[in-house]
């Protein structure tokens, strides 16, 4: 009995050290998909590639997407996976919302340079807005941040740290923070106390003055309803919960047309930001 609890004491031990040290590789997904599978024109859209640079000197890839007469400009952080030519759907969806957009791919993601890291995706989010209010000369109250997934977390940080505040930020499968969803994903691991990655998008919306967007799906099979809940309860008004249905990564798909409707009457009413 004692050599058998023994062993299971070791191996969950090994469990417990592989999940520490290989954290990162969990969170950051960049290769799944490195390769641009796709450009904006071929949905017929008018686009550009754009060169971005860090505050640490990282060379980051992304795209921009203007709109004539748009009402506004919207900055976009996608998710953990992937890179930027994955989420043209997304991308068409916001252009027939009549808005401009600037997506980019943070540092180690598609052809981005660098290596992702907490810090690098604030630095990269920074790298974004820069851009936009220096090279596009929009002023905060035209912009609106939107983030998916992990792109929600970055998102919150940037908008927290801003002054003037954007127009409205949007945030759609968010979690409250890394730790948090971690314990809930693994409760028989001590993550709270494992992990060194933290995300804290709960507390950064408490300093958002920005009308805020929640948008969450109850079918979400990776980040649970709960969080999104979560995080749109510690925000400040003006807020809107926007419930929607269907997977993680196909809810804003499903979801047509409540999806692009409802983001159409928060732009309309909250962020001032009319057709």
């Amino acid at each position: 009995m004692l050599r058998v609890a023994s062993t299971l004491v070791g191996i969950y031990g090994l469990v417990v050290l592989m999940a520490w040290f290989f954290q990162e590789r969990l969170l950051y997904l960049p290769h799944v998909g490195r390769e641009h599978v796709a450009t904006p024109a071929e949905r017929g859209l008018g686009w550009e590639q754009v060169e971005l640079q860090t505050a640490d000197g990282l060379l980051l890839d992304a795209w921009w997407i203007p709109v004539e007469d748009a009402r506004g400009k919207l900055l976009f952080f996608h998710g953990n996976a992937g890179n930027i030519s994955h989420r043209l759907d997304s991308i068409q969806q916001f252009h027939r919302l009549g808005l401009s957009v600037l997506i980019l791919d943070y540092r180690g993601y598609g052809r981005s340079e660098g290596r992702p890291s907490e810090e690098g995706t604030a630095q990269d989010a920074r790298a974004g807005w820069r851009w936009l209010t220096e090279q596009q000369g929009a002023t905060a109250d035209e912009i609106v941040l939107f983030g998916r997934s992990l792109g929600a977390a970055v998102a919150a940080e940037l908008a927290a740290s801003l002054a003037p505040q954007p127009a409205a930020v949007i945030l759609e499968s968010p979690f409250r923070s890394v730790p948090a969803l971690g314990q809930q994903l693994y409760p028989f691991l001590p993550v709270r106390w494992l992990a060194t990655l933290d995300y804290p998008t709960e507390r950064h919306v408490t300093r958002i003055e920005s009308p805020l967007l929640v948008i969450h799906s109850r079918d979400d099979e990776i980040i649970p309803f709960s969080e999104g809940e979560a995080v749109y309860l510690a925000a400040n008004e003006p807020k809107e919960l926007l419930t929607i249905r269907g997977g993680h990564n196909t809810g804003f798909i499903d979801s047509e047309p409540d999806y692009s409707t409802g983001i159409d009457a928060f732009l309309e009413h909250h962020a001032g930001l009319s057709r």
